[in-house]
């Protein structure tokens, strides 16, 4: 230790352990954590009892804490924090940590740990957190000495926000927060390694970008959440950019928000359950320029058929996407936002006449292809995606903030297509992990985050049962929060990969012995309400946007809908299902397609 450090270190108070990470954390301006306690944070626990600058929001799963978190994070563009126990809160914990890592949120999560004399010894409750947990963070640590916990904690904060953010755990042993800790007197705290992610692109490959972007007939913008990530000048940037060049515009799942998805330069999602005209741009572009997307199987489809013919720009913040799944002409490595703004100061206006581009794009959009047809007869059965439309137009009409989370399937890719977002961080799902259970625990995050906004968690049954015990936050905090469920009984997607692959068995696919959701809402001191038919649906609506309180709607909708379009696993974007009529004509589904769903 050298000499400044000891001095600084002789300036501290004597805290415990638990005081010096609670007053690091209110450094970094920490005002929520999501948690749930056990023996190992039991002093933690103890030191958040006596403050009163830091919230605790009791989840009842520590999956949920950490789904919660990633929700406040993504909707504030803070970092957000959770706080678990040893051994099984740990555990319990790695699915979110994995889906934060896979879609980029900025967490930190506080493992509680056996005291260090007692690790490897198979102590009550021991796990090896940092070993389990290195593969689902962005990086991780074991405090082993008290002078290490707040500069352990500093730099933890900027590791998970820098470059590409992601889920940071910070292992805390139980002696380390009873005991005295010193708190470095110094604002920022010493890193024990420079990370400096690079955040402008090169200049030259800014020129070699405007270049393509000149010469190119038919080019397209295909945006993803590095976007969002970067804040909401990035979003601001790309509405200017899309303007100026008059180029057309498509996104992935979790960019949606980044441009408004009401505008005529949007074409839609592309990928899986893309729209028409997205996927046939995508394919017959001949520049594809990628702002902050990480080429994911479900947008890429057949690597080899993707996008064939197109020059191909990269702009991402991480060194480690670029070439990792589709070859490169033109790399732009940096902060993507700040991208987007050099293409802007380099653009002079120059570009091709795109008028027969948009001519070819029209006549694709003309086939409407995520129109549908719902019988409006009162008795008729409610098809989900008019649900899903009905629930977007009522919602406008209240003219209220709103954030929309999901959970995983066919209810998920129906919100995405049918619920329109204009501002960012609006859309709150799980992209990457495709985590089942997410959507309520999310919503409690967001509502947290925004106590005025209206939150609506769009699920299906299946999937929302996965972190149903999360009624019990929403009612401790009286969260006013909706949860809208499209009640098909069945495993939507799963029968719907059953359907096209597996001729119809449907193996376990079927929920036999469904709760009544008005009697469960009620139980968890909520309200529960059912439409079973179209002639029901908008009461049902109206009624759960105009209470106060949470709400379970239960809507019962068709059990045999499936949803369109949909590029067969192992297909080119030019090869679509776009409906019932026109499956059999499709393109065939391959072994090496089955193996890709």
């Amino acid at each position: 230790m050298n000499a400044s450090r000891q001095q600084e270190e002789t300036n501290t108070k004597a805290l415990s352990g638990a005081e010096v990470l609670l007053r690091v954390l209110v450094e970094q301006e920490v005002e929520v954590v999501f948690g749930y306690p056990g023996g190992a944070v039991l002093p933690i626990y103890d030191a958040l009892f006596r403050q009163n600058r830091i919230r605790h929001i009791l989840v009842r799963h520590e999956q949920a804490a950490v789904h919660a978190a990633e929700a406040y994070a993504r909707s504030t563009g803070k970092v957000g924090v959770v706080l678990v126990t040893s051994g099984p809160g740990a555990t319990n914990a790695v699915t979110g940590l994995v889906d934060a890592l896979m879609d980029s949120i900025p967490l930190i999560c506080l493992s509680g740990q056996v005291p260090t004399a007692l690790i490897g010894n198979d102590a009550f409750q021991e796990a090896d957190t940092t070993g389990i947990t290195r593969p689902a963070t962005k990086h991780n640590y074991l405090v082993k000495r008290p002078s290490d916990l707040a500069p352990i904690v500093r730099e933890a904060f900027e590791v998970a926000s820098g470059g590409r953010p992601g889920p940071v755990l910070i292992d805390l042993p139980k002696d380390i927060t009873v005991g005295n800790a010193p708190l470095p007197t110094s604002g920022e705290g010493r890193l024990h390694r420079r990370y400096a992610p690079r955040l402008d692109a090169d200049a030259d490959a800014i020129k070699q970008t405007i270049a393509a972007m000149k010469r190119a007939k038919r080019p397209l913008f295909y945006t993803g959440g590095g976007i969002i990530n970067s804040g909401p000048k990035a979003s601001e940037g790309l509405r200017e950019l899309a303007r100026r060049t008059g180029v057309p515009v498509t996104s992935t799942l979790m960019g949606l928000g980044a441009f408004p998805t009401t505008d005529k330069q949007f074409l839609g999602m592309l990928g899986m359950h893309g729209s028409y005209e997205a996927n046939l741009a995508t394919h017959g572009c001949d520049l594809l320029i990628a702002l902050g997307s990480r080429f994911d199987d479900r947008v890429t489809g057949r690597v080899d058929a993707f996008s064939p013919n197109s020059f191909k720009v990269h702009a991402d913040i991480d060194p480690a996407q670029i070439n990792k799944i589709i070859k490169i002409d033109v790399p732009l490595l940096g902060d993507v936002g700040r991208t987007i703004e050099a293409l802007l100061q380099a653009w002079d206006g120059e570009g091709q006449d795109l008028s027969p581009w948009w001519a070819q794009i029209e006549g694709w959009r003309a086939l409407d292809s995520l129109g549908f047809q719902q019988d409006m007869s009162p008795e008729a059965i409610i098809r989900p995606q008019y649900a899903v439309r009905r629930l977007y137009e009522m919602t406008q009409r209240l003219g209220r903030d709103t954030f929309v989370t999901t959970e995983v399937g066919q209810h998920q890719m129906w919100a995405a297509q049918h619920f329109q977002f204009d501002k960012p961080n609006r859309w709150l799902t799980s992209g990457g992990l495709g985590t089942m259970g997410y959507g309520l625990p999310a919503a409690v995050g967001a509502q947290i985050a925004h106590p005025d906004a209206l939150v609506i968690d769009i699920a299906g049954e299946a999937s929302t049962l996965m972190n149903i015990q999360e009624l019990g936050t929403i009612a401790q905090y009286r969260l006013p929060v909706k949860l809208f469920i499209l009640n098909n009984r069945y495993m939507g997607m799963v029968r719907q990969w059953q359907e096209l692959l597996h001729g119809s068995r449907y193996s376990q696919s079927y929920s036999e012995a469904l709760p009544d959701f008005i009697r469960l809402a009620e139980a968890f001191h909520g309200t529960g309400l059912r439409a079973t038919n179209v002639g029901e649906l908008d009461g049902v609506i109206e009624k759960m946007l105009a209470h106060d309180g949470p709400v379970v709607a239960d809507i019962c909708v068709a059990q045999d809908e499936n949803c369109f379009p949909m590029i067969p696993s192992g297909a080119p974007h030019n090869e679509m299902l776009l409906g019932p009529d026109q499956e059999a004509n499709a393109a065939k589904i391959t072994q090496e397609g089955m193996m890709l769903v």
